[in-house]
């Protein structure tokens, strides 16, 4: 997908908990033009743990404790 437009959400792999988390960011996430869903562009899909969606301004904002890899 080549688009111009900022994402929507950033999508990150992220495995352990609390302190023990880290987050690697594998996509990103664009609203669909019919505005009932969303485009989503991986470049790694997590072979364990979980894959959670932040939007941009909120990944500025890194969750407490959390090690993230950009």
């Amino acid at each position: 997908m080549t688009t111009t437009r900022k994402p929507a959400f950033i999508a990150y792999a992220v495995t352990g908990e609390g302190k023990q988390t880290f987050w690697t960011r594998i996509g990103s996430a664009w609203p669909q033009q019919s505005g009932e869903g969303f485009n989503v562009d991986l470049h790694a899909l997590p072979v364990n743990g979980r894959i959670i969606l932040m939007s941009p301004k909120a990944v500025q904002e890194a969750p407490e404790g959390a090690e993230v890899a950009q």
